[in-house]
């Protein structure tokens, strides 16, 4: 299948990135579909004259998404983005290690997508040119056969029942607004916790390294501690000798010990170059640490946001429960009203003809 593929299918554009694919049951959280960053490419089917994105991860396919003109690829954080496949029923999210990449990401995707439109419409262009004949007859115009019944001057239940359309109305574009603004901080709350996913990727990776660097200040604290004492002594050793003069050993010694002690402060310098680094590392991570309690609360507070909008969701369809059985029972009075004027109507005809058998007579 593959050895085919390949033959039928070429590569145009490949990246790396982190998978991830939407929690179908909840349709909020995101779900990693690769352990670590795998290649995602276009590839072009040149028989069949489609698009396609392409992952591989072992011998499983991560990703077989085929582009249609509709798709559209969204960023929703300076190195992630996503979009939905309505085909395999989900959304695909694609997690960079830089914006750059990101950026040629999406441009690619455009490109493909104009590229897939203009396909459509070729094909397209090419169905209607080899059967000229198929073509389509507009419906006649039916106004005349559907024609509305007449209304009746009865102003009460007439009123009540446009009154109840017009609020079934409201109550609907009301519900519907609701629903748009719980997607939206649906959509807000799975762009955080991908942010939040990343954000504790680099906490991990800085709370082992900061481990391992503590780790290695105490050896070093203790090094330099030997050192420094080291020191000292060959000083001291350099004195006595510059005080003795002859006395004292031969030159050459005096020589090693000099060499030994610029040796021995090149190595203290070295390592006070790398104790500040690891202090600036520790820096850096409280600020990582702080980035993420910022991003848990605006979660907490997207939580509390959608458990707002759900209840007033519910209210509204209450609303529109109540409306709709209103309307039923004003429906019902009016048929009731109608039926009892045809009665009248009819009664009032069978008193005409006998008026008129009896002016006859």
């Amino acid at each position: 299948m593959f050895p085919l593929h390949r033959e039928r299918e070429q590569p145009i554009f490949s990246a790396r990135a982190h998978v991830f694919q939407i929690d179908p049951a909840t349709k909020r959280n995101w779900i990693p579909a690769s352990k670590h960053a795998v290649t995602v490419s276009f590839f072009y089917d040149a028989n069949r004259n489609v698009y396609r994105i392409i992952s591989v991860g072992g011998t499983k396919a991560i990703i077989n998404s085929t582009i249609s003109p509709n798709m559209s690829f969204t960023k929703t954080s300076q190195k992630f983005g996503q979009w939905a496949d309505s085909r395999a029923n989900t959304v695909y999210g694609l997690g960079f290690a830089t914006e750059q990449q990101l950026h040629q990401f999406s441009e690619r995707f455009n490109e493909v997508k104009e590229a897939a439109r203009l396909a459509r419409e070729k094909s397209q262009e090419k169905m209607e040119m080899n059967n000229p004949g198929l073509s389509i007859a507009a419906p006649q115009d039916m106004s005349d056969e559907l024609q509305s019944p007449p209304v009746m001057c009865t102003n009460g239940p007439e009123d009540k029942l446009f009154r109840s359309q017009s609020a079934d109305i409201t109550l609907n574009s009301e519900k519907e607004r609701i629903k748009k603004m719980l997607s939206e901080g649906s959509i807000c709350e799975m762009n955080l916790e991908a942010e939040l996913f990343t954000l504790q990727d680099s906490n991990a990776k800085l709370v082992a390294a900061l481990h391992e660097a503590n780790a290695n200040v105490e050896q070093w604290k203790k090094q330099l501690a030997a050192y420094q004492d080291e020191t000292e002594r060959l000083r001291e050793q350099v004195a006595d000798l510059e005080a003795h003069g002859g006395h004292g050993p031969s030159d050459m010694l005096k020589d090693e010990l000099t060499q030994s002690l610029e040796e021995l402060e090149a190595l203290l310098k070295a390592k006070d170059e790398e104790i500040r680094i690891l202090q600036a590392k520790k820096s850096d991570f409280h600020e990582m640490e702080q980035e993420r309690e910022e991003a848990i609360h605006r979660i907490q507070e997207l939580e509390m946001r959608n458990v707002e909008l759900e209840r007033r969701v519910q209210s509204a369809e209450q609303s529109l429960a109540n409306s709709l059985e209103e309307r039923d029972r004003i429906e019902s009075e009016v048929q009731r009203v109608i039926e009892i004027l045809d009665v009248k109507i009819f009664d009032l005809n069978d008193l005409r003809q006998s008026l008129v058998k009896l002016i006859d007579k």
